[in-house]
């Protein structure tokens, strides 16, 4: 799978998160704020995946590649909103690390299923 569709992919899984989380407590579509909201994990999923690409990992993978940019976009992605002054409260620590665990792991664990469907094929 070509590295930048990867990259792409999980980018637009931290856009979903901070759409849904704008979603859910303040109505309406307005890009600006989604952005404000999601720039931090943006930049923490980008530094994943050049930990990726330095390491020669396959970027596609759950392991080691996927759990990488799993742990930067939460862990950098947290920090950098605490710089930004905003808070981290206990349940937004918890429905964080459940969607991005689901959806940048997710996509990665069923493409796996297929190409090993297809490669058996």
């Amino acid at each position: 799978m070509n590295r930048w569709l990867v990259v792409l992919l999980d980018l637009v899984v931290v856009l979903a998160f901070a759409a849904a989380g704008r979603e859910s407590h303040e109505p309406g579509s307005a890009l600006l704020l989604v952005l404000t909201i999601a720039w931090p994990y943006l930049v923490a999923c980008l530094v994943g995946h050049a930990l990726v690409a330095w390491r020669g990992w396959l970027p596609q993978g759950v392991w080691p590649a996927g759990v990488t940019v799993l742990a930067s976009t939460y862990v950098l992605g947290m920090a950098l909103r605490l710089v930004q002054g905003r808070g981290i409260a206990l349940g937004f620590l918890i429905v964080t690390i459940i969607f991005l665990t689901v959806f940048l792991l997710g996509w990665r664990a069923i493409a796996g299923l297929v190409a090993r469907r297809r490669a058996r094929a």
